[in-house]
């Protein structure tokens, strides 16, 4: 946008505000230019764990930092965030009525930093089916745990979006959520995604103050968080023994906490609160 047009006068005219955008933006020198002639408050959610920002993206204030949990909070305790769950909703992916569902689901991008192999082994502990949802993104990783993925109790249904992907949530009766020791999840969609849909949750982690812990309760789900040190098997007797008492759970309550505390309304709001 060029200093002084058109497109920026009339711009400036729409009197916003407020303004969410992309995390990157704030650290942009040509949009912070743009942005300071709107004499309005910018806000950014974090959804990445390495993006590194300019030191004067954000002053707490006019321009706000939000954060998942307190592990991300820590990482960029620089920049004065706040920590507020986000809410992702897509295009024709509101949540019927819950059921009880049955089976279990893992959706997400099919590689290392997210370890479905640790679902897996957990379902086959217990004697379950586990619907494994989500495209793959490194065959190698596929790979390396191929005994395990392709076993019986596997069904492997691809990526879905929509209807389909909030009924394979929905139907099933616990998403078990992994991801890898080294892997620092930013706020992952999947946490308001299933309680929403009234499925409830059982979360590895390999430390305290992840976003599993952020986004869960014990009316929602069971986090489990087991030492970096210790091997694959023993973290998926561990998640078996979440997801045991995650099937426990009530979906409709699950349902009615999830809608609340993952209401695309209740976020906006909580991010414009200085605005208002």
């Amino acid at each position: 946008m060029t200093a002084g047009s058109l497109t920026e006068r009339e711009l400036k005219a729409a009197g916003f505000d407020l303004l969410v955008v992309g995390h990157e933006y704030p650290s942009l020198p040509a949009w912070v230019r743009t942005w300071s002639q709107l004499e309005c408050e910018v806000a950014t959610f974090q959804h990445s764990p390495v993006f590194q920002h300019a030191s004067t993206a954000f002053d707490g204030t006019r321009s706000r930092l939000y954060c998942y949990s307190p592990e991300m909070i820590e990482r960029y305790a620089a920049h004065l965030p706040v920590q507020e769950l986000a809410v992702h909703l897509g295009v024709n992916e509101e949540e019927p009525p819950a059921t009880q569902g049955r089976d279990l689901v893992w959706l997400g991008r099919i590689d290392e930093e997210k370890a479905p192999h640790l679902a897996v082994r957990a379902a086959q502990l217990l004697g379950r089916r586990i619907r494994i949802v989500g495209p793959v993104f490194s065959e190698a990783y596929v790979r390396s745990h191929e005994k395990l993925l392709s076993a019986d109790n596997v069904e492997w249904i691809g990526e879905l979006g929509g209807p389909r992907k909030t009924g394979a949530i929905r139907d099933a009766s616990v998403f078990v959520y992994t991801y890898a020791r080294t892997y620092v999840e930013a706020g992952a969609a999947v946490f308001g995604e299933s309680l929403r849909a009234g499925t409830p949750m059982a979360a590895l982690t390999w430390r305290e103050g992840t976003c599993a812990q952020a986004a869960l309760c014990d009316r929602t789900g069971v986090t489990t968080a087991v030492p970096l040190e210790v091997d694959d098997e023993t973290a998926a007797r561990a998640l078996a023994e979440a997801i045991e008492r995650a099937a426990d759970l009530d979906h409709t309550e699950v349902q009615a906490v999830g809608q609340q505390r993952f209401h695309p309304m209740r976020h906006f709001k909580a991010m414009a609160a200085l605005s208002c």
